[in-house]
């Protein structure tokens, strides 16, 4: 059955359907020998699929993991600096998988890795708001004016965006530890919103999403999920 390529793609666990859109524009991708265009469609059954010169996996086991990633890692597959990668922390896997969204490489705690384009989509997809909560460690003169500040809405990028909670986890004279929710999750959203605040962001970490909590996960380990949160990250009762 014909699919679009970039949800070939996605299915097979290679890379995100926002990623393979990126890939194919930027020529990466092959179909029989030709490059793929955007809304091109192909056949995994009868035609071939390369990315990258490596031909398309076939759609196995769907895994779905959560990591507690640790600071200094990046989360994107193709990285032009050659940093390190989340992925390298997963050892060998029965099938490939991909981050859930981004953390920066400074920033620490739950990140998902899954080989269902489809879950991936859903989690990630802005219309969902799935929410995120992170434990912010910062430093500033005015703790409590800024918690006020993040607590209002916010022009993040040319984008209105707003926390939806802010908690003081715990408080000292000019630091505290903060508890961040956000359900938009743009490109460094926290720490540029601590900044407009008159924050310094000392340390960073994702500690839910979706209603699915890191827990005692060790840094730098991995599970899986269990079909209840699977079910809530999908948003099912």
């Amino acid at each position: 059955m014909t699919e679009r390529i970039q949800k070939l793609i996605s299915a097979a666990g290679l890379m995100s359907r926002r990623a393979a859109e990126e890939a194919i524009t930027a020529g990466r991708v092959k179909v029989n020998g030709e490059k793929a265009k955007l809304g091109d469609k192909a056949d995994p059954a009868l035609d071939r699929i390369t990315v990258d010169g490596k031909e398309l996996p076939r759609e196995g086991e769907k895994l779905y993991l959560m990591l507690n990633k640790p600071r200094g890692y990046v989360t994107t597959l193709h990285d032009e600096k050659g940093r390190k990668n989340v992925t390298e922390l997963l050892g060998e896997l029965e099938s490939r998988v991909y981050p859930v969204g981004r953390l920066d490489m400074y920033s620490e705690g739950l990140l998902f890795l899954t080989n269902d384009g489809d879950f991936a989509n859903r989690v990630m997809h802005p219309a969902h708001e799935v929410s995120k909560v992170y434990h912010t460690s910062v430093t500033g003169e005015n703790i409590e004016k800024a918690v006020h500040r993040l607590r209002r809405p916010m022009d993040i990028d040319g984008v209105i965006v707003q926390a939806k909670g802010v908690d003081i986890v715990q408080g000292f004279p000019e630091r505290a530890l903060l508890s961040i929710t956000i359900g938009e999750g743009r490109n460094r959203q926290v720490r540029k919103m601590c900044e407009q605040a008159g924050l310094k962001v000392t340390r960073l970490v994702r500690v839910e999403e979706g209603g699915v909590e890191l827990g005692n996960l060790k840094t730098g380990c991995f599970r899986k999920l269990t079909k209840t949160e699977i079910d809530k990250l999908l948003g099912k009762k």
